[in-house]
């Protein structure tokens, strides 16, 4: 439940900030929500690419069809790609890969806030 509520969270995070700030400041509050939050590694990588990519691709496909521009058909063009869907795919997988790794960075910044016990082998606990 926390990994579900975690990626819709971070998608609305996505698209309610990244009008007014850059990829890397919306990755910045992925990245204290997910220490905040407190999941694991994997489930935090995971939700916050989830999160991100689903926004990212979201966003183009209505930014594209509301539009009706030839600009996605030109800039696939232009990198080589056979059609816009390649566009609109690249988009998804470089925003799973910026919002896993805020994710993950969040994640393992609480790991190292964590209070770690200081008689590891029970020394003195008499």
């Amino acid at each position: 439940m926390k990994f579900i509520l975690f990626t819709f969270i971070t998608a609305i995070l996505v698209l309610v900030f990244n009008s007014f700030l850059p990829y890397w400041g919306v990755m910045i509050l992925i990245a204290a929500f997910a220490a905040l939050v407190g999941n694991n590694g994997a489930g935090a990588f995971f939700a916050g690419g989830l999160g991100m990519a689903l926004a990212w691709l979201g966003t183009s496909i209505y930014i594209s069809t509301v539009s009706g521009s030839q600009l996605p058909e030109n800039m696939s063009s232009l990198m080589g790609l056979s059609s816009s869907l390649g566009l609109v795919a690249a988009t998804a997988i470089l925003g799973f890969l910026l919002g896993a790794l805020s994710g993950l960075s969040g994640s393992l910044f609480r790991k190292l806030l964590k209070r770690q016990p200081s008689n590891i082998y029970g020394r003195g606990s008499r």
